[in-house]
């Protein structure tokens, strides 16, 4: 039985798909996602052809064109369609759906749509995604690529498809990632200064490249004759003006000055630095939000600390306990493989395990070290988690935070939990008993067991009760026999012990994250603090920057969004220094 709304007309159709393409054209101007276009775009159903019994169906008329112009837009199969659907709850909450439809559901709603129906649909699609392009909804660099007869059939690698994409989209890809991010960064110097702030991060992107300095980059100038070059001291002090703020003015070496002077000025920088990178990252993350693929069911980040090492002894004697006045006062020490180095150090707050690994914010750590004065201020953990999560969950909605061992901590847990979010990290130690292990709970015939209701207290009151989770140790997790997890989640079972601790293994994107960071890192001797927090901040952005790339190619060539990167990080870094050259 045909169903109730009007059959369109054929001469119709034309006028119908331009009404809806006027009407997201004025929703555009507003929204920031294409998902909430497809949500609020008028649709009238009165000029569509449905044919199924409209008082059987589960899914209306308007509901099932919004996701077929979603279909059409990302050129999916039904398949594809359902999975987006089953997995990503706030999509289907935008596209007028209560529960999710089958593939078959979708297979036979569609079927039931008219051809001129369905030409109306595609044409407003197509309108539609022409208009997210304009107005920086969604860019053309997204748009999925339609490859040729030719290519379609060839039988060659994945591999081949992918550097055809990135030979056809690339320059576009590369621009796109260009605009979003440098062009955040304001040196804030007059108008008729001789080198282009481009022209900066140029010489900044050839020296991440090439793990070069001022130095080299300024000296290379010198030989080739490339006029476009400055010298190094200019480098260095266009890159100490991105850093400080244009109402700041530090009048003396940063070296010269008291620690506590020292500690503010620092803050300042942070506030400069952090204010491109955070809009920077905001540009990242609305470009690819047409496919928001930070809207899983469970949405998990990893906060972490790395060190850049700084290669000065802070003693003028250590027996003697007499320090060097003017050591970095940002430097701590700190341990590894067995061995105190020191550094500066850095935390951050990374989207991990299915989604695209985003650095979404940083925040330079200030620790009291022993050469310093037992007054010497210091950054508590709880204080550096709690503005990494304000600063993350401007962006995404979390669900869960990773932490390594290091930042177990009452305060920390609290801040996490005061947010209604699940944390989960190693207790660094334990008291090595399997006797004790045994007398509490665990799953018959597995070497897991839990402990309920762990108590955790805030200045001698109960703030929550946590879970202890005690597996066997692998060699990354613990010295001992067993490791000890604890985790706010709501009474773990004994059967739920090992599905809950291998989830923990998701934290280890954030160490390839920093290998990779390291890697764009240049080399400076500079023992100013604003040379030292732009350089591991541009590198993080760098970083963010090739994730972003490798992510539209992928999307643009069907590859998992999770699978090895096609275009690699140096690829990139070459890519994008090559496209600064051109464009400055």
């Amino acid at each position: 039985m045909a169903s109730n709304i009007t059959p369109a007309v054929d001469d119709d159709a034309p006028a119908l798909a331009g009404a809806i393409v006027i009407h997201a054209k004025k929703v555009c101007e507003t929204a920031d996602h294409l998902w909430r276009v497809l949500g609020d775009v008028s649709i009238p159903v009165d000029g569509l052809t449905d044919t199924r019994q409209q008082h059987k169906v589960s899914f209306g008329t308007e509901s099932m064109a919004r996701v077929y112009i979603y279909q059409t837009i990302y050129d999916l199969a039904q398949s594809e369609v359902a999975d987006r659907l089953e997995n990503r709850p706030a999509l289907l909450k935008q596209l007028g759906l209560n529960r999710v439809p089958t593939q078959q559901n979708l297979s036979y709603a569609w079927n039931q749509f008219s051809e001129q129906t369905k030409t109306t649909l595609e044409a407003a699609a197509k309108g539609i995604a022409r208009e997210a392009r304009d107005h920086d909804v969604i860019s053309e660099a997204l748009i999925p690529i339609n490859l040729g007869e030719k290519e379609a059939n060839d039988d060659k690698s994945d591999s081949k498809v992918s550097r055809a994409h990135v030979r056809e989209h690339g320059s576009k890809v590369v621009e796109l990632a260009r605009r979003h991010g440098f062009a955040e960064f304001d040196s804030d110097r007059a108008d008729n200064r001789v080198y282009e702030d481009e022209q900066i991060l140029d010489l900044f992107s050839n020296a991440c490249l090439t793990q070069g300095s001022a130095h080299s980059e300024g000296e290379a100038g010198w030989f080739l004759e490339e006029n476009e070059i400055c010298d190094d001291s200019t480098f260095l002090r266009v890159i100490k003006q991105f850093a400080t703020p244009s109402d700041e003015e530090v009048t003396r070496s940063v070296q010269e000055l008291q620690i506590e002077d020292i500690v503010a000025f620092t803050e300042l920088y942070r506030e400069a630095v952090m204010a491109s990178f955070n809009a920077a990252t905001e540009n990242i993350l609305k470009t690819i939000r047409h496919e928001d693929p930070f809207d899983d069911r469970h949405v998990v980040a990893a906060v972490d600390f790395t060190h850049v090492p700084y290669h000065v002894w802070p003693w003028i004697d250590k027996d003697e306990k007499i320090p060097k006045a003017e050591y970095p006062p940002m430097v701590s020490g700190y341990k590894e493989d067995g061995e105190i180095k020191h550094g500066y150090t850095f935390a951050t707050i990374t989207i991990v395990g299915n989604d695209v690994p985003i650095i979404l914010g940083i925040e330079p750590v200030k620790e009291r070290s022993a050469w310093e004065p037992e007054d010497a201020p210091a950054d508590s953990k709880a204080d550096v988690v709690d503005v990494l999560l304000d600063t993350a969950q401007q962006y995404v909605d979390l669900d869960e935070v990773l932490l390594d061992r290091g930042f177990y901590s009452n305060e920390v847990y609290a801040t996490i939990h005061d947010r209604g979010l699940v944390y989960m990290t190693p207790v660094p130690k334990y008291e090595d008993d399997y006797e004790a292990i045994g007398k509490i709970k665990s799953k018959e015939g597995v070497d897991a067991a839990v402990k309920n209701d762990v108590p955790f207290a805030i200045d001698g009151e109960l703030h929550h009760t946590a879970e202890f989770l005690y597996v066997p140790a692998t060699d990354e997790e613990a010295e001992g026999s067993y490791a000890v997890f604890v985790t706010n989640r709501d009474h773990v079972a004994p059967d739920e012990i090992m599905h809950v601790t291998n989830s923990y293994s998701r934290r280890w994107d954030i160490e390839n994250q920093y290998k990779s960071v390291k890697a764009f890192l240049p080399r400076t001797s500079s023992k100013d603090y604003r040379v030292r927090l732009f350089s591991f901040t541009f590198a993080a952005l760098l970083y963010n920057l090739w994730r972003l790339t490798d992510y539209l190619v992928k999307l643009g060539t069907d590859r998992e969004i999770r699978s090895p990167p096609v275009v690699t990080a140096r690829t990139f870094v070459r890519a994008v220094s090559q496209s600064l050259r051109q464009g400055g």
